[in-house]
């Protein structure tokens, strides 16, 4: 395997807000309530999406040591950007507001309170930590108000990988660095209706398969056509081992009366690591569900979860979201988002994987980044190809029944059918 890909994080954190006490009649001509109006603030470098936070007054308890964990902003700096920043010191903008965050009827729901800039050199962060800002400033022209925050940076190397084609094409996936492309998997995608018994781990058995982690393929009424399954992508090293696949162990399948796979019945997939020495037996290590939301534009739905060492009844939540099925979108497992869903037992720290799915109908090549403190060996990273292959499949599976899905995925109904 290649060394990783230079990516820096830069990290906004320990932000609070110090107010200077106000007047009954000052308070009603500025909108400035010390101790009650919210507050946030809007964070801008130049060519990345602005982002928003909420920002506390000032308590007693000094913000460096207070809890931030929730107040924290983070922007991603990958390789592009830091060779665009080389020697070329950047400003983050700090916008703080009064009001509530969003707009009303057109117009901004906030009023400006004041402004700070903080400049941020990115040489140097891609080898060691480095704090830009730490304390309290001055905040615009405001008498006695001023804003604490933390600026710093942290290096966060990252594998990246490419799909060198659709994940039902069976394709090679490179692993990325620089300008080099250099193959280390090979994937084998197969859509066998008979394939259960071989796709499943040796050990599973229905007494430790229950609390819906697991449906029967078919209950013998399903007409063809109207449900998914038996779908399975095994990852490869170049030795031709197999080292990682993902199985789907519950069916897609239509609600009544529709043509789409609702949340209440979502379809779903085992990923999986081999256990012992035969190819033939896998222990599971992830599970993924995935459905159609109704919306003005559909979304795929989807929840991952780790399976943890007492088996298939319980598991620990990893990442859980929506994605625009005609844009698609980027799967991650990212604890410094501020959507995250990551559980607290899964002790997840930082960014742990993303990978881009394109939206529906449209040929997708998933790229991969894996953080590099999850990745021991081939086999860890083989693990995130896998999942990400199953994302990608989701999108075709959750697709309305009504249309029809390409060739690559008919075998189990032409074998169904013959």
């Amino acid at each position: 395997m290649m060394d990783p890909c230079p990516f820096v994080r830069l990290i906004i954190e320990s932000l609070s807000l110090k107010l200077p006490l106000t007047t009954n009649s000052v308070a009603s001509a500025t909108g400035i309530h010390s101790s009650a109006t919210p507050c946030y603030c809007k964070l801008r470098i130049k060519n990345f999406p602005p982002q928003t936070a909420l920002i506390p007054l000032s308590q007693d308890t000094p913000p460096e040591h207070s809890n931030s964990n929730s107040l924290s902003v983070n922007f991603q700096l990958d390789p592009a950007a830091l060779r665009r920043l080389q020697n070329k010191p950047v400003v983050l903008t700090v916008s703080v507001y009064t009001g509530r965050m969003g707009r009303s009827c057109g117009f901004s729901g906030g009023k400006l309170l004041g402004r700070v800039g903080v400049v941020v050199n990115i040489d140097g962060s891609v080898t060691k930590p480095v704090v830009f800002q730490n304390g309290w400033m001055k905040l615009g022209n405001e008498p006695a108000a001023s804003l604490h925050l933390k600026v710093r940076t942290e290096p966060d190397p990252r594998f990246l990988f490419q799909f060198g084609g659709e994940p039902e094409c069976s394709p090679v996936v490179f692993q990325i660095q620089g300008n080099i492309r250099q193959p280390v998997f090979s994937c084998k995608f197969s859509a066998d209706r008979n394939s259960r018994s071989r796709s499943l781990p040796s050990d599973f058995t229905m007494h430790n398969i229950n609390r819906g982690w697991m449906t029967t393929f078919s209950n013998g009424k399903e007409k063809p056509g109207r449900e998914r399954k038996g779908w399975m992508i095994v990852v490869h090293d170049l030795s031709g081992s197999s080292i990682a696949a993902a199985s789907m162990i519950t069916p897609f399948v239509p609600c009544q009366g529709s043509d789409r796979v609702s949340r209440s019945n979502p379809g779903a997939w085992l990923i999986l690591r081999p256990h012992g020495a035969s190819i033939s037996n896998w222990k599971p290590w992830g599970r993924l569900e995935a459905w159609r939301e109704r919306g003005p534009v559909d979304g795929l739905g989807y929840k991952f979860e780790l399976v943890t060492n007492s088996g298939m009844t319980s598991g620990i939540p990893i990442s859980e979201g929506t994605m625009n099925i005609k844009k698609g979108g980027k799967f991650c497992i990212d604890e410094t988002l501020k959507d995250s869903r990551a559980s607290p037992l899964s002790n997840i720290k930082g960014f742990v994987m993303s990978s881009t799915v394109e939206g529906e109908g449209k040929a997708s090549k998933p790229m991969v980044q894996v953080g590099v403190q999850h990745v021991t060996c081939m086999a860890d990273a083989a693990l995130f190809i896998a999942l990400s292959a199953a994302i990608d499949l989701s999108m075709d599976a959750c697709m309305l029944f009504s249309r029809k899905l390409r060739k690559e995925f008919l075998q189990d109904e032409q074998d169904f059918l013959s």
